[in-house]
């Protein structure tokens, strides 16, 4: 039988260690929260079916785009992150949106969580949208699955890492790395004695620079990512071949100046087709189901 955990671990150490919290902090300063409509959270939510009312605990929640959204529903929602940058800009959000019900504070998946008075069965629906880049995945799933009383939600990759493009790389000759980390969540579920079940999300990425030079930085950072080891001779190379590539698919942009997605001005540049992220949408009921 496959160690889907021991799997998961191995292919942690051939990885770029995820961002810390002090990186996700740098990170937070790029959002603003006048975020245009977000299809990747309202298609979440639609495959959540999370009733109005219910309680849900938010692990991870980022700038708090769902935990704002189900707050508006009447849900009772309880957050955490380990950003305080992150935290801070889900402040802001709240602000904006008039929600004021939102218990959030400071917690990281390595935490004991009944530290911060997270207990078993203490809500209906727990969620983890995008924030599965764990060292332990059998430890995190144990731990979301304790907190609800009904189902758990999660978002994973479904191959190459978010930042990199396959199909980018693909198109300059460097193969990247698909790793599929839904797999690895799905095989430890089963395992486990749950019935998991997979759906998908597709959210358009619109990549916009100023300039050439800013987008070859942009983009050498997938080269740079992208799993498969490079000698400076080939990474030389690749990023020769990125910025001709570049060259052919920079066009300017016809909303240069209009809010982008994070709310920040959109470039004078970019590509001529937008970048698709797939994710896979893994739910679990935590209990057992009842024979009909």
């Amino acid at each position: 039988m496959i160690d889907f955990e021991k799997e998961w671990e191995l292919i942690q150490q051939t990885r770029p260690k995820p961002n810390d919290a002090q990186g996700w902090n740098k990170r937070s300063a790029r959002y603003d929260n006048r975020d245009a409509k977000n299809a990747y959270a309202q298609d979440f939510l639609r495959l959540a079916d999370i009733i109005p009312g219910e309680s849900v605990f938010d692990m991870g929640c980022g700038t708090g785009t769902l935990a704002v959204m189900l707050a508006q529903q009447g849900c009772n929602v309880t957050a955490a992150d380990f950003s305080d940058g992150m935290l801070g800009k889900l402040a802001e959000n709240a602000a904006m949106h008039g929600v004021d019900s939102i218990n959030a504070f400071k917690m990281s998946w390595e935490d004991n969580w009944s530290d911060f008075g997270i207990e078993d069965d203490m809500v209906d629906v727990a969620i983890a949208s995008r924030s599965m880049s764990v060292p332990r995945l059998d430890e995190a799933i144990d731990k979301l699955t304790r907190v609800a009383r009904r189902k758990c939600c999660i978002t994973m990759t479904t191959g190459a890492a978010p930042y990199v493009d396959s199909r980018v790389l693909a198109a300059i000759g460097v193969p990247a790395a698909s790793t599929k980390d839904y797999l690895y969540a799905f095989g430890v579920l089963a395992q486990k004695g749950f019935e998991p079940r997979v759906d998908y999300i597709y959210s358009t990425r619109k990549d916009t620079f100023d300039s050439h030079a800013e987008a070859l930085d942009d983009f050498t950072r997938m080269i740079d990512r992208c799993g498969t080891p490079l000698s400076d001779a080939e990474r030389s190379a690749a990023i020769d071949r990125l910025s001709a590539w570049l060259d052919e698919h920079i066009v300017e942009n016809p909303d240069a100046g209009k809010p982008d997605k994070k709310g920040l001005p959109e470039g004078l540049l970019c590509l001529d087709v937008l970048r698709v992220v797939s994710w896979a949408f893994i739910s679990w009921n935590t209990r057992p189901q009842e024979a009909y």
